[in-house]
């Protein structure tokens, strides 16, 4: 399955997505973890892309998308949906990995109607924990940009405790997968898979966070059997 890789400008920003399937199938928008890119759907999407048109965006400061001067879930959120609508997809399929699933959470709970299905991978909206520490910048060249470490990690640090409020206004079917071997603490997922009318929680067991790369078949079949 053939695998295209364009850009659109977005509010005077540059973005880099990339898409599979046919451009009339239904649409599917997938979001990459924190320092990830768009690449890492690769594979869901070639599997996917027998019957949607999967466009899994690069989000600001990663892959080839723009470098800005801030970073933030709302932010990102914005880019997504100025995404949407720049390509006139009024109804679509979401689904988010980490830092990506936090973004499909708030825009499920700010646009509802605009998504058909909503799928996280592995993470609760942010809740206060223990304060995660801000590394410092490494030396070796990275492929995204390193400020959106720190801006997200304060987030994760200082969570605006509306996101989780607002998570009964996701009214849409929702599927939440968890890896069995993630630091991710699975009652949250479940507490958030409570607080969402519609939701079902899968945990796959031979996975950690990353569970589209390391189980790639169970996380497939998952997301398959949920979307049909």
């Amino acid at each position: 399955m053939e695998i295209r890789v364009n850009q659109i400008e977005l509010n005077g920003l540059t973005f880099q997505y990339r898409e599979c399937g046919e451009p009339s199938a239904p649409p599917l928008v997938a979001l990459h973890a924190l320092g990830k890119s768009a690449e890492s759907w690769d594979l869901v999407a070639a599997s996917l892309g027998e019957k949607y048109r999967v466009l899994a965006l690069d989000q600001r400061g990663h892959g080839g998308s723009a470098r800005t001067s801030t970073y933030s879930f709302e932010l990102m959120c914005d880019d997504l949906l100025s995404f949407v609508n720049a390509l006139n997809l009024e109804r679509f399929t979401l689904i988010g990995h980490s830092m990506g699933g936090t973004v499909s959470y708030l825009f499920a709970e700010t646009f509802p109607s605009r998504i058909e299905r909503l799928i996280v991978e592995d993470t609760p909206p942010p809740f206060r924990n223990k304060p995660i520490e801000i590394p410092s910048k490494p030396s070796d060249p990275l492929p995204f940009d390193w400020p959106v470490v720190p801006s997200i990690l304060h987030q994760l640090n200082e969570p605006n405790p509306k996101w989780w409020e607002r998570l009964t206004d996701i009214i849409i079917p929702t599927l939440i997968i968890g890896g069995g071997s993630s630091h991710i603490p699975h009652n949250k997922l479940l507490e958030v898979s409570k607080l969402i009318p519609t939701c079902d929680l899968v945990t796959i067991e031979n996975a950690g966070h990353h569970v589209h790369e390391e189980n790639l078949s169970a996380f497939l079949t998952t997301v398959k059997s949920f979307l049909d």
